[in-house]
């Protein structure tokens, strides 16, 4: 999508969508993950959302690819937590490589005991 950008807030856990040449502006949607770093270091998704007022654009999806292609560029994994993303990811498997063996529950202990991730 051309008339938005997603810009990677890594410090508060977000993947935010923003109107394009508005990076300071209100987000149109996100997705909050964490980094999980073993039994390796993967991008965690746990939940997204896009403002009411936006849905039905493909925001979701855009930020679910650019999730992915941000874990491709680092040559890490993704464990989808979010439902949203974890049917995304189902939907295109030649982009959401499917997360090892034994990461979808290493991300879920983490994200039980540290309820700071949700």
């Amino acid at each position: 999508m051309s008339d938005i950008e997603i810009h990677d807030e890594r410090d508060r856990g977000l993947l935010v969508a923003r109107a394009a040449g508005d990076p300071e502006g209100s987000a149109l949607g996100y997705i909050q993950y964490f980094v999980l770093d073993a039994p390796e270091r993967a991008l965690v998704p746990v939940h997204t959302v896009v403002e009411p007022q936006h849905e039905g654009r493909g925001i979701a999806g855009s930020l679910a690819r650019e999730l992915y292609a941000i874990a491709a560029r680092k040559s890490i994994a993704v464990a989808p937590l979010c439902p949203f993303v974890a049917q995304w990811a189902a939907r295109h498997p030649g982009e959401a490589p499917a997360a090892p063996p034994g990461l979808m529950d290493a991300a879920q202990r983490a994200l039980a005991d540290d309820s700071a991730k949700w």
